[in-house]
């Protein structure tokens, strides 16, 4: 079998796929607050595109598939992307905002998806709806209720903002107690016209100190391409983590790629180039050469566009889309 090899031998078997850049909440540490145009439907890619995309990569080595957005459930044909992918020899996951998840879990269930990944920033109602410009705090906890009790391996996505989240911790810890979900605390990133500056980033190691005020905590083995550095409070069902990208990245053994709603395949997260999939792939064209070409372009870390020395990152000077136009 081809490995999907860059040139620090780090070999590709993790893809990530957008499959739109549109969303029924409005954070604005993942959509500018300006006004934003989502894209036509013309340039998205058609389920059949998304599907032959997919299945290229798993012929090149591909293990993991995990659905992203924008909020991914917001696609009509949602199921139907679903289900051809599900025809696929891959592990296939999704990350969501889990407003829409009780409309669609039976059927996840049935195409084989055994692990969702589900983003909540805080657990107070009246912040929630501050954030996210929308009243859904409770469905999406209802939601997440339903994947537990459907024994879905839940995990759920906490975006780390200096001066939001520090009263918070405590709380999304004990839920790990009590239930078997698993909270990923992540380090606040930069992205465009997400207002980033280092003075919000919470690292790691400030939010290990305040966990460790209440609770005992022992660390937990890391998986081969890890991201997120496990922990858990001694006899809890679940467990938390941390996502260093800006005070620890975890680049060196890097396995992941991703490809943009309309088609762009991205090697990094923070790469500010991308290279197009989808043109040749409506062209008929083989576009082997085209992954091959992305590849061998990524950088050792970060994209190339600043290091773990996060204080001294001038987000002005970082080239990139937005995230809910790159994909979670």
């Amino acid at each position: 079998m081809i490995k999907l090899e860059d040139s620090y031998k780090r070999v590709h078997d993790y893809l990530r796929i957008s499959i739109t850049d549109n969303c029924n909440f409005r954070c604005t540490y993942c959509m500018p607050d300006e006004s934003y145009e989502f894209l036509p439907p013309s340039h998205l890619m058609t389920p059949d595109e998304i599907f032959q995309l997919a299945k290229t990569f798993v012929e090149l080595g591909v293990k993991k598939i995990r659905i992203t957005g924008g909020e991914p459930l917001v696609r009509k044909d949602f199921l139907e992307i679903m289900e051809k992918l599900s025809e696929l020899p891959v592990e296939l996951t999704l990350t969501t905002n889990g407003v829409l998840i009780d409309k669609y879990l039976d059927d996840l269930i049935a195409m084989g998806v055994r692990s969702i990944n589900i983003s909540l920033d805080t657990l107070n109602p009246i912040k929630f709806h501050q954030i996210t410009k929308r009243n859904q705090f409770h469905k999406v906890l209802q939601n997440i209720q339903l994947c537990l009790k459907a024994g879905i391996l839940t995990k759920i996505n906490v975006v780390a903002v200096k001066g939001e989240v520090e009263k918070e911790i405590h709380s999304f810890i004990h839920l790990t107690e009590i239930y078997p979900l698993h909270v990923r605390f992540i380090e606040f990133m930069p992205f465009d016209g997400n207002h980033w500056d280092s003075q919000k980033v919470l690292s790691a190691s400030e939010m290990m100190q305040i966990a460790m005020e209440h609770y005992e905590v022992v660390k937990l083995k890391d998986e081969v391409h890890e991201t997120a550095r496990k922990f858990q409070v001694k006899g809890s069902k679940g467990s938390f983590a941390f996502i260093t990208t800006m005070s620890n990245h975890f680049c060196f053994e890097c396995n992941r790629m991703r490809i943009t709603a309309d088609g762009k395949m991205k090697n990094c997260l923070f790469d500010k180039n991308e290279l197009d999939l989808l043109t040749p792939l409506r062209n008929n064209e083989p576009i082997l050469s085209v992954i091959r070409e992305s590849l061998k372009n990524k950088k050792p870390f970060l994209g190339g566009q600043f290091t773990n020395e996060f204080e001294k990152t001038d987000a002005h000077a970082i080239v990139n889309r937005s995230m809910i136009k790159i994909g979670g």
